[in-house]
């Protein structure tokens, strides 16, 4: 009696359990899909047809593709039209979600379907085909009964249950090879997010999702629309936890309430997150792999694979390095932080101007140096993004490019291949232009003539070469670092976390090697340079908005393994090219280094869009050779 009182315990236990679909993923024709828990219409169409579209199968969904057609007459070649132009638009689309069909018209007159199709749709082994009510032609010879659908849909790829009718998206799963994602992400109904709960086979490689292109159609409105999106873990996004790169910050903290302004208004211009990527420790600068240590550093795919990835922005740049179907990184720049990624991993960065867009829902590392860029292969579309982001702030108050062209420590001579590279490069910006020969500058001879009352006589090295470690290890440590400690010392009995070395090496100059104002002589310092910088070196110009660009080499292309031992990190002292945006605020993008004035990104975003149309610029690809 007791025994059988205790199992209908257990029973009212598991019928109380609380039980919901994260989804299901299948494989269609031997490429791996994911199917999302929330329906997005019903077919209305016979439960038999249904069921008949899936006999052979032991599962309730089954592949279907939604073709939307403009034309009058929907014929053989209409349809073998579109078969071919979704497969080439679309990797997501594959000929097996030809398994059932629904069809669907764009004019505003009525339509007709043109039979037999039978011998097409045998081809790709069409077992349902529907068209909507728009179809005039009687179907009723090919055995169907047509009721059509509860809410319209894009064209694209889904799946369908074969018993409730409902239509799910598909996303089709790639492994994360390169580790550059903390994790996989798909959007709520409510415009938060969720884990991708889906895997395939990859050896310590996360599974990531992405949705049909065909899906999406860019408007106006949406400029953005379709455009798959990796966000650097230091954002914050609905319903997802950030890890800033350590592991006892992200156990610490719930999911996110809020989305951080700056992806919030990616996802409002019609991107697609689809996952987290990865950053180097609360984004400071760490060498992979020795400074790694809870996380792994990315690997980049350029030459040989075994390349530092650099950092902070490491997974935006190691992604977009690699994987096709990524089309853009969020990243952010306080010291070189996407510059450097999209230097070493082949792809069009951008520091943009300081202040362009709030960072709120933004992990600080120093709020007067910090700024939100992106990192891709396009730069069509790194216009159109940034056009999103900061809005109104990407000012295109020129009416020409300058004419005027400044190099610092460029080569002269192709004495090795990347120095012809970027010889050429500048001969064909400068016929481009038609600027005159480049003028080669020093900013240490010309600070050392024209320094402001200000520096009191000091050289620029000595002037500025504190200004950087002393603001981000101040500004982290105040605004960041306490408060975590603090957070995790009442959840913990009082403990600390575990910090990786370089972040902890900053921390404690900013606390133990200069004084505690030492930030505001900093901020002294770094607005004396930008006067400077902006009146001495490159001025604004009604014209041209900048009087001039400056071109440098962030990187030379040499070798830098990752599996090397370097000695201890230390504060990042100093003072050299890749400073003068940081200090001086002015936008500094990757194609190679070019630098002009504040306030000029819309500028620098239209002359890499010339020089691409013009063929001065190359499109990178994917992989070891990027092109």
């Amino acid at each position: 009696m007791g025994r059988n009182f205790v199992s209908l315990l257990a029973l009212g236990a598991v019928v109380n359990a609380t039980i919901s679909s994260s989804g299901q993923t299948f494989v269609v024709n031997g490429i791996s899909y994911y199917a999302a828990p929330e329906a997005v219409t019903t077919i209305s169409a016979t439960a038999d047809m249904l069921i008949s579209a899936s006999k052979g199968t032991d599962i309730d969904l089954i592949p279907l593709t939604v073709m939307v057609d403009s034309s009058g007459q929907f014929t053989t070649d209409v349809f073998r039209s579109l078969v071919s132009n979704y497969t080439a638009s679309d990797d997501v689309f594959n000929a097996g979600f030809l398994q059932s069909i629904y069809l669907t018209h764009t004019g505003s007159a009525s339509a007709t379907v043109k039979y037999p199709l039978g011998a097409a749709l045998t081809e790709y082994g069409t077992q349902l085909f529907i068209p909507s009510r728009a179809y005039t032609s009687s179907v009723q010879s090919q055995g169907y009964n047509i009721t059509g659908w509860r809410t319209a849909i894009p064209a694209g790829p889904y799946f369908v249950s074969a018993i409730t009718g409902e239509v799910f998206r598909a996303y089709r799963l790639y492994s994360d090879v390169q580790g550059a994602f903390t994790e996989g992400l798909k959007p709520n109904s409510d415009g938060s997010y969720s884990i991708l709960s889906a895997a395939i086979p990859g050896a310590q490689s996360l599974t990531i999702g992405v949705p049909s292109k065909l899906y999406y159609t860019k408007t106006a409105e949406k400029p953005l629309a379709g455009v798959r999106l990796g966000v650097k873990d230091i954002y914050d996004i609905a319903g997802i936890k950030t890890s800033c790169g350590n592991r006892a910050y992200y156990d610490l903290y719930p999911p996110r309430n809020v989305t951080a302004v700056a992806v919030q208004r990616l996802i409002d211009a019609g991107a697609v997150i689809i996952g987290k990527m990865k950053t180097s420790q609360f984004a400071n600068g760490e060498t992979a792999t020795a400074d790694w240590v809870d996380y792994h550093s990315p690997f980049n795919i350029r030459g040989d694979g075994y390349q530092d990835p650099s950092s902070s922005s490491s997974g935006p740049g190691a992604g977009i390095g690699a994987y096709d179907w990524l089309d853009i990184g969020l990243g952010s720049d306080t010291g070189g932080s996407i510059r450097g990624p999209s230097e070493v991993n082949g792809c069009f960065g951008n520091r943009p101007s300081h202040g362009l867009v709030p960072l709120d829902g933004v992990m600080p590392l120093s709020p007067n140096l910090d700024t939100a860029g992106f990192l891709t292969r396009d730069p069509y579309l790194w216009h159109e993004a940034a056009k999103a982001l900061y809005l109104t702030n990407i000012t295109s108050n020129f009416t020409s490019f300058p004419k005027k062209i400044l190099t610092s420590g460029f080569p002269t001579t192709g004495d090795s291949e990347a120095d012809a590279i970027l010889v050429d490069f500048l001969s064909k910006l400068q016929s481009f232009l038609g600027a005159p020969t480049p003028t080669p500058i020093s900013l240490d001879t010309l600070w050392s003539s024209s320094a402001p009352a200000a520096a009191g006589g000091a050289s620029l090295s000595s002037y500025l070469g504190i200004v950087y470690p002393v603001l981000i290890a101040q500004q982290q440590y105040t605004l960041f670092t306490l408060p975590f400690y603090a957070d995790y010392a009442t959840a913990h009995d009082g403990r600390r976390p575990f910090i990786d070395p370089v972040p902890l090496i900053r921390w404690a100059f900013g606390q133990n090697n200069v004084s505690a104002d030492a930030s505001v002589q900093a901020l002294q310092n770094k607005t004396v340079f930008m006067d400077w910088f902006s009146s001495q070196v490159v001025l604004p110009s009604e014209e041209t908005c900048s009087d001039s660009v400056l071109l440098y080499v962030g990187s030379d292309a040499s070798p830098n393994y990752r599996n090397q031992y370097f000695s201890v990190p230390s504060p990042p002292t100093g003072f050299g090219l890749s400073r003068v945006s940081p200090l001086s605020e002015v936008p500094d993008f990757v194609f190679p280094n070019i630098i002009a004035a504040k306030g000029c990104d819309g500028m620098i975003f239209a002359l890499a869009e010339a020089l691409t149309t013009a063929g001065i610029l190359k499109v990178p690809k994917t992989g070891s050779l990027m092109y």
